[in-house]
């Protein structure tokens, strides 16, 4: 059955604002929830703050009061959706578990964006990016086990398997070399710009998760690696922010946030597993229609032009949180030695690069290299989580 969500209406936006009784909903269960579930709660976590923040950054370039009044009633709405989301996630989980599922949601959902991607160039993007993601999960994993002494199964469960990816202390590369060609807006495939918001919005949050919480750790290796890993999840906002083509009026961009998260919780409603959160998938749903509905007056009024031209007339098949262990093993195989010159991608060192590392480095080894120095003296060896056969070895064109 297709779905447009176009041509469907939602709730009223007087019918949206809930009391506190509404949004303080009960989180799940750390022990027995389905960790895509929880791994979709994080997801949508992020693209309601992402569609926060442009909204606020909308309304900064704006001095029509009108509008502005407008995006701020929708705003606060999508505020309360976004502390109903978070507050999802249990409190009794430590910030580490957290870390784990953060990278967990980066590792699926971009391996499951890189697959359905139908442009090349973006297609090689996600591909870039999930090899990093994949090795900051391994890297967390072994802090989660040397501090908490617990092991990442209990998080992941076997969906996502823990092992080394591209080797974390070689993604600090020139800022330059973070800068990717956009995305042409009038010939690209409407689903390449969902795909490019949604990632975006995940690694912005990530980045602003570690910004926050690294700080919170005594433990020196972990106030270190978060603060590593935090600088290249800024490197990764670069990388995916650049995908989109800034030519898009500030109302296209609008327009285009709406309709990402109609898909994305029409993803979410109809894949999750839990009946009570697929509720809340489904009421948001049907609030963000109501939304779409406002944005696209708005670019009617102002780019003159019908939403359809931009935006598909009905959604693509739905985002999926599944096992990617198969499609990461080929991409460990064949791409793991690349790095970014300008905006395109090479397999060998080159000067930018080296610069960088070697004053980054100061001669010492990076946090995310010494953690798992440290995991292995502590715990007699270092954490992995494979869950059938081994992974390959490869020699890296540009290793120290």
């Amino acid at each position: 059955m297709t779905f447009n969500p176009l041509r469907e209406r939602g709730i009223p936006l007087d019918d949206q604002l809930r009391n506190w009784r509404e949004l303080n909903v009960d989180p799940i269960d750390p022990d027995h929830a389905d960790p895509y579930t929880r791994c979709r709660i994080i997801a949508m976590n992020g693209i309601e703050t992402e569609a926060i923040f442009f909204s606020h950054h909308l309304a900064r370039h704006c001095d029509n009061i009108d509008l502005k009044q407008q995006l701020a009633r929708v705003r606060y709405i999508e505020a309360q959706q976004q502390k109903a989301v978070n507050w999802l996630l249990p409190g009794v989980s430590s910030v580490l578990e957290t870390t784990l599922a953060y990278e967990q949601v980066a590792v699926d959902l971009t391996a499951w964006v890189a697959r359905m991607e139908p442009d090349g160039y973006l297609k090689q993007a996600y591909q870039f990016g999930v090899l990093e993601d994949f090795d900051h999960l391994y890297r967390y994993a072994n802090l989660y086990e040397m501090i908490e002494r617990r092991k990442a199964e209990k998080i992941v469960d076997g969906l996502t398997e823990v092992m080394p990816g591209r080797p974390t202390y070689l993604h600090h590369r020139d800022p330059v070399d973070n800068v990717r060609e956009p995305y042409d807006r009038s010939t690209t495939a409407p689903i390449s710009k969902l795909h490019a918001l949604t990632i975006m919005a995940a690694e912005q949050q990530t980045m602003n998760f570690y910004m926050n919480v690294g700080p919170m750790y005594m433990e020196p290796i972990a106030r270190r690696l978060y603060q590593e890993i935090g600088l290249i999840e800024e490197e990764h906002v670069t990388h995916y922010e650049s995908l989109v083509d800034p030519g898009e009026s500030w109302w296209e961009m609008l327009l285009n946030h709406e309709y990402n998260e109609c898909y994305m919780y029409y993803s979410f409603m109809e894949t999750e597993s839990d009946p009570r959160v697929k509720n809340i998938w489904e009421l948001h749903l049907n609030m963000e229609l109501e939304h779409l509905r406002l944005a696209g007056e708005l670019f009617k009024r102002h780019d003159g032009r019908d939403p359809e031209q931009v935006c598909a007339s009905e959604l693509p098949a739905p985002v999926t949180f599944e096992p990617n262990k198969a499609y990461l093993r080929e991409l460990i195989a064949t791409q793991i030695d690349y790095t970014t010159l300008g905006t395109g991608y090479v397999q060998e060192a080159h000067e930018r690069f080296q610069k960088m590392q070697d004053a980054l480095m100061g001669g010492d080894k990076a946090p995310s290299e010494r953690v798992i120095e440290e995991n292995r003296a502590r715990s007699g060896q270092e954490y992995r989580l494979q869950t059938e056969g081994e992974h390959p070895v490869h020699s890296l064109a540009y290793h120290r």
